[in-house]
């Protein structure tokens, strides 16, 4: 069975959560303190219900404690406007020459911390970046090509570098 790491309330009882927050939005630490005890006493079966639910999920904190938080610093300053998603950049494949370059220097130097051997990378396949950031700049600045390196480079390292260390532990496991 797998671990759950956040507890979310159920549904109606995030709903009456959240339209109490939002009644008590603008409301002063002491009202809203005022309120919420009022608002607990009302509906006092669904936090019973909701209390129940969440220690049979195996919660352990105070969970009475976690709705009063949930309502005065999550719901209460939730929006209600739904946000446009940020518009993407265009995804730009890189060389394929330049990949295999990155994942043989990561096998040679995965015992470096990552911008250390970003920066040897940069020295030792110098004309290889060097035309991989030309062929890029018909679309791109040089300096927006640099960081698209740069990013694939540390993306593919920390690939790297944790399937290896997952392999290893592996290979101990077997090993023992």
């Amino acid at each position: 069975m797998s671990r759950i790491y956040r507890y979310n309330f159920c549904e109606d009882f995030a709903s009456d959560l959240y339209d109490f927050s939002k009644v008590h939005q603008y409301d002063d630490r002491q009202k809203f303190k005022e309120a919420w005890k009022e608002w607990s006493n009302e509906n006092e079966d669904s936090i019973q219900k909701e209390t129940i639910r969440l220690q049979k999920l195996g919660y352990e904190g105070n969970i009475t404690d976690k709705m009063f938080k949930s309502a005065k610093y999550y719901f209460r300053k939730k929006s209600t406007v739904k946000k446009e998603p940020a518009k993407r950049r265009d995804y730009v494949s890189l060389d394929k020459s330049l990949l295999e370059a990155m994942d043989e220097h990561i096998d040679l130097n995965g015992e470096t911390k990552p911008s250390d051997s970003f920066e040897s990378f940069l020295t030792d396949y110098e004309d290889l970046v060097g035309e991989v950031v030309l062929s890029l700049q018909t679309e791109h600045d040089a300096e927006d090509s640099m960081q698209r390196i740069k990013k694939a480079y540390k993306n593919r390292y920390f690939v790297r570098i944790a399937s290896n260390s997952n392999m290893r532990r592996h290979e101990s496991r077997e090993n023992a």
